[in-house]
């Protein structure tokens, strides 16, 4: 291989993958509180820490009380899936799919579920046409395409008037957009995303008019344990005041409230909102000043701010594998080739938890990798 210059500074966290993602600025595990480690999370101690910490979810996200959050097991795919299995069957299901996770929901209600979903689809980088949606059904979307770096504009097009209820697979989205709680009936996330929190849990809010669903709708399939939400035809509230349906890490809930601490710090939602933008326009600069680069989500009203997903002209996945591997082993940059179903390119995440003077720093080393993987 010819050898290229290497650049002469680097990012002072070169943490970009789009899942786990970088800590928050300042993290450090001793800073993390311990008083409920080693205790059960039935114990009071654990009730109030995980109490604390959907407060303070509802407080950043600024979720309305009408709505419950409630902590559960699986990430996002466990909270979206148990979403899905109590809630559908009640009335016909549109299925929008414009990256792989969408693409899993489509599966999960055509072939698992038996629903025989209307499906909705875009290739990578695009977003369907939001007008078509029949607010009759049920309908199920990804609010931010993590691996197409393509998300919905806003929530204008989810009717005010719907029949169906809306479920929004928000888990790159929540913490870097102000969500139109009014609009969502049931939306999913998981820390690990803008939060930087640990894998593992994910969060499922709930509106009124799910609520109504859950509990007067009984679907024709059996729940597993993990999966039900209500008891004795009412809904399960304990699940929505911190008694969690399985056990806890409560490492990684002192672990979420830090992050969530932080997000305060910051300025609250305002002030994720503002990071993630700036670093999104940070990289959008970087893509600009280079021919080679490009954006696979082209419109810009429906771009991610926090899964950037990129194109490199002339590159394949064995080409991708090269530039992210010389990136991480000059620990210029983590985890930044692009997700195994995607069209091959580079995947830069740009939430709030990364810092904007990194992102910068990142312009000359995708320079250094891309032309040390064309010489290779």
């Amino acid at each position: 291989m010819t050898e290229t210059t290497r650049p002469g500074s680097k990012p002072a966290r070169p943490f970009f993958s789009s899942g786990p993602c970088a800590k928050p600025p300042g993290w450090d595990a001793s800073k993390l509180a311990t008083q409920s480690l080693g205790r059960s999370h039935r114990a009071k101690i654990g009730k109030t820490r995980l109490g604390l910490a959907i407060d303070l979810m509802r407080e950043v996200l600024r979720v309305p009380d009408t709505h419950r959050i409630g902590i559960v097991p699986g990430s996002d795919t466990g909270a979206f899936e148990m979403a899905m299995w109590t809630m559908l069957g009640a009335r016909p299901v549109t299925t929008l799919a414009w990256e792989s996770f969408g693409e899993g929901w489509v599966t999960d209600a055509a072939k698992q579920l038996k629903l025989d979903p209307t499906i909705i689809r875009a290739d990578y980088g695009q977003v369907p046409d939001l007008n078509a949606v029949d607010w009759s059904n049920d309908v199920l979307f990804t609010w931010n395409g993590t691996t197409s770096g393509a998300r919905v504009p806003n929530g204008d097009w989810i009717a005010d008037d719907r029949e169906g209820l809306s479920f929004a697979d928000a888990t790159s989205a929540v913490f870097a957009y102000d969500m139109p709680w009014d609009k969502l009936d049931v939306t999913t996330f998981s820390w690990q995303k803008v939060l930087g929190g640990e894998g593992g849990h994910g969060v499922i809010i709930l509106g009124p008019r799910a609520v109504e669903r859950l509990e007067s709708y009984t679907p024709a399939w059996p729940l597993p344990k993990v999966f039900r939400l209500v008891s004795k035809g009412k809904l399960a509230e304990g699940v929505f005041k911190g008694e969690t349906i399985n056990t806890p890490s409560m490492l990684a809930v002192e672990d979420v409230i830090f992050a969530l601490e932080w997000a305060k710090s910051v300025g609250g939602l305002e002030g994720l909102m503002a990071r993630s933008n700036a670093n999104a326009a940070a990289l959008g600069k970087i893509v600009d000043q280079r021919d080679w680069l490009g954006h696979l989500a082209p419109d810009l009203t429906t771009r991610s701010t926090t899964s950037v997903c990129l194109t490199v002209e002339g590159a394949d996945e064995a080409f991708i594998k090269k530039m992210a591997s010389l990136l991480e082993a000059e620990d210029a940059a983590y985890d930044v080739a692009g997700y195994r179903d995607a069209p091959a390119g580079l995947r830069i995440w740009c939430g709030a938890t990364v810092e904007t003077a990194d992102v910068e720093a990142l312009g000359p080393w995708l320079d250094w990798a891309y032309a040390s993987a064309k010489a290779a």
